[in-house]
This record gives structure tokens, sequence and C-alpha cells, in this order.
């Protein structure tokens, strides 16, 4: 007795599937992840325009010689987030590069009761509106951008249960990114002029939420500096299993300040104008900072993901 063997075809997507009902099916073929991504540079800095100096036009300089997406980390338009502030002082000088410029918000925006001229400046680059929090890919990473200004030092609302809170959890839960980048304005960690002030509680809510989910960067852009710190717990111990890079760079122009409190585990300061810029690639990223004199400052290194 015999049976003859009869070929199903299936038709997917357009392309056709063909195997044996039975005996001589071809062998199924091995997945294999997609190839990685080139690396995406990221340019960023906070506390950046006002029309009383020309600093601000200085790191602008800098930007029209490198590529890359760019982050603006908070109190963006001096003094108080304005739409007078954003065209008379932001415009001129880092509003150039507005088509490539992504927003976070700082306190100075909320300066006025809230921050409507940032959103009508910025669009969708700072996130929907009257929320001003939001994420995307960029390449290999994920990019969450925070908005810290209703539960920092100015006000006394807590972050845990919050519509952000939810939110960011539901968002970190669904990422699949093996590299995460995160911003917002206040740091957790910092050098101040407040004697013994080095360590910012309002926002540890957020590390303990980020840290949990295996976030590798932080940038903020808060205090009127440079700064750099190693892999860091919420508690502010060192963890290079999981700990979390901390940059502050708020040296976009309006104006520096050397700290007199400085924080425990602070491997760089300074008080230079310039950009931070990072090189996110698959499964490792970069940092330089890029001051506005040549060699007045520099710091430089890599990481790995967790």
């Amino acid at each position: 007795m015999w049976m003859r063997c009869h070929r199903i075809s299936v038709w997917l997507m357009g392309l056709s599937l063909s195997s044996a009902a039975c005996g001589g099916g071809t062998e199924p073929v091995p997945y294999e992840p997609p190839p990685p991504l080139p690396a995406e540079v990221i340019l960023a800095a906070g506390n950046i325009a006002t029309c009383g100096t020309t600093n601000d036009e200085a790191t602008a300089s800098l930007l029209d010689n490198l590529s890359g997406t760019i982050f603006v980390l908070g109190d963006n338009a001096f003094p108080n987030g304005s739409t007078e502030a954003y065209t008379t002082c932001y415009e001129p000088t880092w509003g150039r590069h507005k088509a490539r410029t992504y927003a976070a918000l700082g306190n100075h925006e909320y300066a006025s009761g809230t921050a409507s001229a940032s959103f009508d400046y910025f669009g969708n680059r700072v996130g929907p509106r009257d929320l001003g929090y939001y994420s995307f890919d960029l390449g290999n990473w994920h990019i969450i951008v925070l908005n810290v200004n209703d539960f920092t030092v100015d006000s006394l609302v807590p972050f845990s249960g919050t519509d952000q809170d939810r939110w960011l959890q539901a968002d970190l839960a669904a990422n699949s990114k093996r590299c995460t980048l995160a911003m917002w304005h206040s740091p957790r960690f910092l050098s101040s002029n407040t004697p013994g002030w080095t360590s910012n509680l309002y926002v540890k809510p957020v590390w303990d939420r980020v840290y949990a989910a295996g976030v590798d960067v932080v940038v903020n852009g808060h205090q009127h500096q440079y700064e750099r710190f190693p892999p860091l717990t919420p508690a502010g111990a060192r963890d290079n299993s999981r700990g979390i890079r901390q940059f502050n760079a708020g040296t976009g122009g309006e104006s520096s300040e050397i700290p007199i409190a400085i924080a425990e585990h602070s491997e760089a300061l300074t008080d230079a104008y310039g950009v931070l810029k990072l090189t996110l690639d698959n499964g490792t990223y970069s940092w330089e900072f890029i001051p506005v004199v040549p060699g007045q400052f520099t710091d430089g290194g890599s990481g790995t993901c967790h």
C-alpha cells in the first residue's frame, strides 16, 4: 500500500510557505534577531537661554558643528519660560536647532503658574500638553523624559501614585530595549551652594522606579554646573552591577556656579559652559563634555548597559 504525499502551500503577507504533508519537508529556519541599529548621538544641556548674556549663543554655536538629537533639560528660556522669553532669547540661539530638539520642563517654565508657552513652542516635542512626560525609541535605546516639577523642592506633592507614576511603570514594563536613558530636570544627587544639601529626596521615588527597571543612564539639568556620578543605587551607594550613572548638564549658558557642598561620589565637576554629548550604541554608551572654550575642561568615558 502506498500513500501519495500532498504539498500544502500557505500564502501569508506575500510570502509562500510550502511544506509537505508527509516527509520531504524543509527544515525550519532558525530565528535570527534583527541587526543592531546605528549608534545615535544626544547633545544635552539645561539652564539655557537669556537675553542678558551671550553664553547661550556660544553653546548654540557648538551645536552648529555637531550632529545628533538635541535635548534641552529644563529652565530653557529665562526668566520665566514665557512666550516673550522663547521669542526674544531662545529662538535666536538654540531655537535655530528646534527641528532636532526634544525638551524637558524645568521650574522656570512654571514661574507663571503653567508651562503653556513651552507647550506652544515645542509642541509634541515636550510631550502631551499639560503633562510634559513622554518616551520613544532612539536607535538601540529607549528614551524616557519626565516632568518632575510637581514634586520637587517647590512642592510637597508626592510622585508615588500619580498619573505620571502609573504611566512610567507601564512604560518601563513595556520597554523591549536592552538600554534605557531617562531625563528630567532636578537631579537626585548634586553638589550645591546650600551647606549639607547633596541629596534631593523629592525625586528618590523616581529613582526607585527606574532603578528597579534597570535603567542605565539618567541626565538632569537643574544645577548650574556639569557633574558626573558613578553608577548608584537610589540611596546613593555604588552599584556597578545595576546602578544608574547620573549626569547633570546645567551648562547651557544662562549662568554657572561652583558649589561649596560637594556630593559624595562626585567624579567630575565644572562650571564651564558647554554641552554633554552621549553616543548611544548597541549595549554600550560613551560620554564627552564639550566646553565652549576648547581645553577649559574635559570629561569622557564609556559604560555598558545592564
